[in-house]
């Protein structure tokens, strides 16, 4: 016999209605064995007996009372089946009652049984159990305790089972990622950076609102930080509705290709290379007290009055180490006017402490990392993507607005004021002059 109802889609809250009875008596010596289990496996005992009640009170509300002629009732008892409910992580089995309709169209849902038996909950436990550093392996482990008579009729707890929830969880985290609608999104800052997730490489974007509230706004996978893969990344920003128009302060880490693909995709960026990674890259180069002297004095260049002042030490200060240390005044150079950005801007120093390096989506980055430090077998790119979105999201939960969040009115306002200046600094006329 064809059972449509175990095909149909699951019934949303709005389409159940469930019949609760105004009073349940509980069965204590059904559960007395629970006692020695503790207190949840107690409650556990008890819910079931509720749930059962509540299953027979629907069946009731559509069916009338049992032994009961009812010519008016719209469905009729078909006895019970085997069937399962989602308890504490696991599947448990009960015995489920069965409802057809009187004219004979088949099969009618019991309300009850439709809630409980919803497998939503087992793809989120096992995303936040194997997000938290829980094998599945050792799923069941982490399961809250049930008593012993639960636990023995459990199933679905084990690693495949495991494994292909968390698959799913972390597919559609993937998917909702890479499809939320952007274009709701007022931007000012935006910062680009990637995470090496096994033998693979994610190229992930994080947004700063007007408002100071940080978003995740995508990924894309690739082997290097080539311009390819990041105007990928960006393009599909820009295609799910980003406005890529309007002047925005760009973060990134100094790497060309990511400010070659920003440019690309962008009307007006602003690029800001991060401070802290030029102090990194400059310090490579020198000898351990030689770096530590010249870490110091860029840093007391990074918070000058004014840019100008601030290239000027930086300038100075390459040109001390030209003869000595080439590599090092290279590297000082390369890039310089973009790393004091903010300070040309007039960013006030509690925001300009966000905005001066890429901390903002490092720190995403780092939480994400975390969730999947456990991981030794990467399979392939797809699975690298599914662990980074699934952590980018964890990571969202922590997020709070950044440091100077009321000042990003007044950034907004720098930045037109900047693109506009530059806008007019290079119009160009060619019309010839005929003078007089």
């Amino acid at each position: 016999m064809t059972k449509n109802y175990q095909k149909k889609t699951p019934m949303t809250s709005a389409e159940l209605r469930l019949a609760l009875p105004e009073t349940v008596s509980v069965a204590m010596a059904e559960i007395a064995e629970n006692v020695q289990d503790g207190l949840l496996a107690l409650a556990v005992g008890a819910g079931l007996q509720v749930m059962a009640t509540m299953m027979a009170e629907d069946v009731s509300a559509v069916c009338g009372p049992k032994g009961k002629h009812d010519p008016a009732r719209t469905a009729v008892r078909h006895g019970t089946e085997a069937g399962s409910v989602t308890l504490g992580g696991r599947r448990v089995p009960i015995e489920r009652p069965r409802v057809r309709a009187s004219d004979g169209s088949g099969e009618l849902p019991v309300p009850a049984y439709e809630l409980f038996s919803s497998t939503e909950v087992l793809g989120r436990m096992a995303m936040e159990r194997m997000l938290g550093g829980l094998s599945s392996r050792r799923y069941p482990v982490g399961l809250e305790p049930v008593g012993q008579r639960v636990e023995r009729s459990a199933r679905s707890t084990s690693k495949s089972a495991v494994s292909r929830r968390f698959v799913a969880a972390t597919e559609t985290a993937l998917g909702e990622l890479l499809s939320a609608d952007l274009s709701g999104l007022d931007l000012v800052a935006l910062m680009i950076d990637g995470v090496h997730v096994g033998e693979h490489l994610c190229v992930v974007a994080l947004g700063i609102g007007i408002d100071g509230v940080k978003h995740p706004l995508g990924l894309a996978e690739g082997s290097t930080e080539n311009t390819s893969v990041v105007t990928d990344l960006l393009t599909g920003l820009r295609d799910r509705g980003l406005d890529t128009t309007r002047p925005i302060l760009v973060g990134i880490d100094g790497g060309k290709a990511l400010r070659a693909a920003v440019i690309r995709v962008f009307d007006h960026p602003v690029i800001q290379r991060c401070q802290l990674h030029k102090l990194r890259n400059v310090a490579d180069k020198l000898s351990d007290h030689l770096a530590s002297t010249v870490t110091k004095r860029m840093r007391a260049a990074y918070h000058a009055e004014s840019a100008i002042v601030a290239e000027a030490q930086l300038e100075a200060l390459a040109k001390e180490l030209e003869r000595t240390h080439p590599g090092a005044a290279a590297s000082l150079r390369e890039g310089l006017a973009e790393t004091l950005t903010v300070l040309r801007l007039g960013v006030s120093p509690t925001l300009a402490r966000t905005l001066r390096s890429t901390n903002s989506i490092e720190s995403m980055i780092s939480i994400a990392r975390n969730h999947s430090m456990n991981v030794k077998n990467w399979q392939n790119g797809t699975m690298a993507l599914r662990w980074c979105a699934a952590g980018m999201n964890e990571a969202s939960k922590q997020f709070r607005r950044v440091n100077g969040h009321l000042h990003l009115p007044a950034l907004r306002a720098a930045l037109d004021a900047h693109v506009a200046a530059q806008t007019v600094g290079a119009l160009r006329h060619d019309e010839p002059v005929i003078a007089a």
